[in-house]
């Protein structure tokens, strides 16, 4: 029997999934990979401050209807990329689509391409801002990623 090999969306989205489950929120687990080449730049979850308290401990911190602890995975995820240099041009794997102060911290750095899966709260100011700066959004559904995790030697 020959194994299938799971395509690089594919690949990179279920990263996103298993990163998402070290997210420190109650609200939502939320994982972010950068990609440039096929190499992993930088990874995400949303969180709170290192060395602060977690939503998971103490219950979020919700003010004007978000919670203040939180820093949201792709924030963290370019945060790390900024220690190793963030090349232009690289690809952001979410399990959520980012919301707009997210998508324009993706665009500021260079982001060319967004793969979501979870179409959660997509602001139309962030899709203009997308279309506008030629960004290419893939909707990558949970359903996709699953069957094709199901197809590998894993599971």
């Amino acid at each position: 029997m020959v194994e299938k090999r799971l395509e690089w969306d594919q690949y990179f989205a279920a990263q996103s999934l298993l990163i998402a489950n070290r997210a420190t929120c109650n609200r939502a687990k939320v994982g972010a990979v950068l990609v440039k080449d096929n190499k992993v730049i930088a990874t995400g979850y949303n969180g709170s401050v290192s060395g602060t308290q977690h939503c998971l401990e103490d219950g979020c911190l919700m003010i004007d209807g978000h919670c203040a602890r939180t820093i949201h995975a792709e924030v963290n995820a370019i945060l790390q990329g900024a220690e190793r240099g963030i090349p232009k041009g690289f690809t952001a794997y979410v399990t959520h689509f980012p919301c707009l102060n997210c998508s324009k911290q993706l665009l500021q750095v260079g982001c060319k391409r967004v793969v979501y899966i979870h179409p959660y709260r997509m602001d139309e100011y962030a899709q203009y801002l997308y279309q506008t700066k030629e960004v290419e959004l893939v909707q990558l559904p949970l359903e996709d990623v699953q069957a094709a995790m199901r197809g590998t030697a894993l599971f």
